[in-house]
């Protein structure tokens, strides 16, 4: 069945259901338990009778979805106010207007106890007294009202005879009917539940919730660090006629109005550049990129990066500013340097950070001297009897990586900048001022993955030249990650640009570093692939 097929079935199911509400059936009458007519693909009795409740509302001039209600205070408000203030039994002549999913409801005869969340997770008791509404509209809460409703109340603040915090009605309005069952909430929800369906993990689960407010406090905090370091934030195109500033697999895509292939971005990199080209000389963006690459526990196809760049700075001066933006980070989400991960073990994010050379410690690790000149006939006689993995196109530089990874990559739990790297693998980085075939560029390791990096800029245009070619020779090759030539940003380099440091950092990566989390926890609506059929 097409989707368009069987959303008309559904809407067919809808207009049965409300045309036998509207002809004085019952609830109950409403409903078909078996789906005789629609069959598995139509709506589960649950939502049947959901949708039997709408229409009754509709049918009873009752909007199951008003433009606006009568709230005055928020469950959040309210709590702060009367918390640990009233004694069991005890009642105010305060009114409140208040709103909320309905998570629980306890009906016992003439009072049903009802509890509403607020979107933080903040609840509250509306106690819904026959008494104090009447008897017909407590039948009409009883007869309309679910779990995972929108609710409405007004009333007086009280204590219950137990103590708890209550609003005792007067009057109440359904805001919003939820017309899908909430899944049990004493139970933790299931992966796939988590990643195809977020919002309801939002609803069940308070460390979803507060991974949400987490990414929004720590993108709050860098763009507050970089304010206060005189940096400008601008935004770069994400529809690219070349792809480059970083070595990574684009995805491609076609504008139909100018008849173009255009890839999505990977990095912003060259666009950043030419600001700097242009005289603003502190610049950053967050922006979302697209690599069309592997999705394992720290990497998904799209993603949220940092990039900055400073005129007059180079790689350490960078690699400062990279530890105020994550040192400040953690005080502003956790408060504190050192942060309790999700398996409860704390990480330390304070005091002197590690450094170490590639070369060098390659060099330590194999027991003999590896340099930038050493041949790759070598390199790739070791890679193989280590059994490290080659790629179909490479270069000293890569087997050099592949070797260091080999031995560091996943090992390096403190935080640790790995610096100087081959200068084939990095054609955007300036070389060495004292290291003939390295590049001044830092890789920031935290918890034994890649948290950030780090450069001292190329602004050479015939050397930025020379290593576009080289590139592309390697992507003629069959080198998928390799940059093409960029004509025009190489016009832009000889404009101008001046000595600067620049640094990348993957948002989600710092959230991961931060919490514990995998990947997909730390963005809110993970690409997942569709379930078939």
């Amino acid at each position: 069945m097409s989707t368009v097929d069987h959303a008309e079935m559904l809407l067919k199911q809808d207009e049965e259901i409300r045309n036998k509400i509207n002809n004085d059936a019952t609830l109950d009458e409403a409903v078909d338990p078996s789906n005789s007519e629609f069959g598995p693909l139509g709506h589960p009795e649950q939502v049947q009778m959901r949708v039997a409740k709408r229409a009754l509302m509709l049918k009873e001039g009752m909007n199951p979805y008003p433009v606006t209600l009568d709230v005055t205070d928020t469950i959040e408000d309210v709590r702060k106010k009367y918390d640990g203030k009233l004694e069991a039994g005890e009642e105010t002549e305060d009114e409140v207007g208040i709103a909320g999913r309905v998570l629980f409801i306890r009906n016992a005869g003439g009072l049903c106890f009802v509890q509403l969340s607020a979107g933080d997770g903040t609840k509250i008791q509306a106690m819904i007294s026959k008494k104090q509404i009447g008897a017909d509209s407590l039948k009409k809460f009883k007869q309309l009202v679910d779990l995972g409703d929108h609710l409405f109340v007004k009333g007086r603040v009280i204590a219950s005879k137990t103590g708890e915090l209550s609003v005792f009605v007067d009057e109440w309005a359904i805001a919003s009917k939820a017309l899908q069952p909430l899944p049990a909430l004493h139970k933790e929800l299931n992966e796939d539940t988590r990643t195809r369906k977020p919002y309801i993990g939002m609803i069940a689960d308070e460390n979803i919730r507060n991974m949400v407010r987490n990414r929004s406090k720590a993108v709050a905090s860098l763009r507050h660090t970089f304010e206060n370091h005189g940096f400008l934030e601008v935004e770069t195109p994400m529809l690219q006629t070349i792809h480059g500033g970083a070595a990574a697999r684009p995805f491609t895509t076609h504008m139909n109005a100018f008849d173009l292939d255009l890839y999505l971005r990977i990095a912003p990199e060259l666009f950043l550049k030419r600001c700097l080209v242009g005289g603003i000389d502190r610049v950053f963006e967050i922006n979302r990129d697209f690599r069309n690459e592997g999705v394992d526990a720290t990497h998904a196809p799209e993603f949220t990066m940092v990039e900055a760049y400073e005129a007059y700075g180079n790689y350490d001066t960078i690699a400062k500013l990279t530890k105020e933006l994550i040192q400040k980070t953690a005080m502003d989400v956790f408060g504190s340097l050192k942060v309790t991960l999700l398996d409860g073990t704390e990480y330390d994010f304070g005091g002197e950070w590690k450094t170490m050379s590639m070369y060098d410690s390659l060099s330590e690790a194999l027991g003999q001297e590896i340099t930038p000149e050493t041949d790759i006939e070598t390199l790739g006689a070791i890679a193989d009897k280590l059994g490290v993995e080659r790629d179909e196109v490479e270069n000293r530089g890569k087997l050099v990586e592949h070797l260091w990874e080999h031995f560091y990559e996943d090992k390096l739990y403190e935080p640790t900048f790995v610096r100087d790297f081959p200068v084939e693998t990095s054609p955007l980085v300036k070389g060495h001022r004292s290291k003939p075939g390295v590049v001044e560029k830092w890789d920031l390791y935290v918890r034994g993955f890649e948290l950030a990096t780090g450069y001292s800029e190329l602004n050479d245009p015939i050397v930025q030249r020379e290593r576009f070619v080289a590139q592309a020779k390697d992507a003629l090759a069959g080198d998928e990650e390799a940059c093409d030539i960029d004509e025009d940003f190489l016009e832009a380099l000889g404009v101008g640009m001046p000595p600067a440091g620049g640094m990348g950092m993957g948002i989600d990566r710092l959230l991961i570093a931060l919490t514990g989390a995998t990947i997909r926890e730390t963005i809110t609506f993970p690409l997942v692939k569709p379930l078939v059929g």
